[in-house]
């Protein structure tokens, strides 16, 4: 694996907002699959106490977050297998526990499934016209409260940046991998 992942481009300095926003989005995505990808089933695994977190867990949780805020929050859809029949007030960890037991194929094939799904979400409502402050199709399940598209992708971006930060450390201590 290579200190500059191949695909990840550098966003540009100068474009209009919505165009900025998916291009960091994608940025941090590629960060990540750079940061999770190229490894096996137990390194995927590996714990680093004190933390519980493994990168396989990361991985399936991306999955999951992909899913809820572009699908479940903007889209209205319902939650795809295999997180459709999980209480996670009852196993909040779900994501991270299960991962431990999938191979890495079937983890990087799901987050990259819904990383399309969510970007075909993302086209789709920018074709209604309101650009970024598009609101869901639905409401946020919780709160009852709209949310901008806008919203959506400043959260993922932030979601990615910090999880790229623990998937880093991690990958370090599994191979010795560093980069930005």
């Amino acid at each position: 694996m290579s200190d500059s992942p191949a695909g990840r481009l550098d966003p540009r300095f100068v474009d209009d907002e919505v165009t900025m926003l998916r291009a960091y989005l994608d940025y941090q995505r590629e960060t990540f699959r750079w940061k999770t990808r190229g490894l096996t089933k137990e390194q995927l695994g590996r714990l680093h106490p004190p933390s519980a977190l493994t990168l396989a867990g990361l991985v399936k949780h991306a999955a999951l977050v992909e899913d809820w805020w572009f699908g479940v929050c903007l889209r209205g859809t319902e939650t795809v297998a295999p997180f459709t029949d999980v209480d996670f007030d009852v196993d909040p960890e779900w994501e991270f526990r299960t991962a431990l037991d999938d191979e890495p194929e079937y983890l990087h094939g799901l987050l990259d499934s819904l990383i399309a799904a969510s970007d075909a979400f993302v086209v789709e409502a920018l074709a209604g016209g309101d650009g970024a402050d598009a609101l869901s199709v639905g409401r946020h399940s919780r709160t009852g409260e709209q949310i901008s598209l806008r919203w959506i992708l400043l959260h993922m971006i932030e979601e990615y940046a910090r999880h790229n930060g623990h998937a880093d450390l991690i990958r370090e201590s599994v191979d010795g991998l560093t980069g930005e």
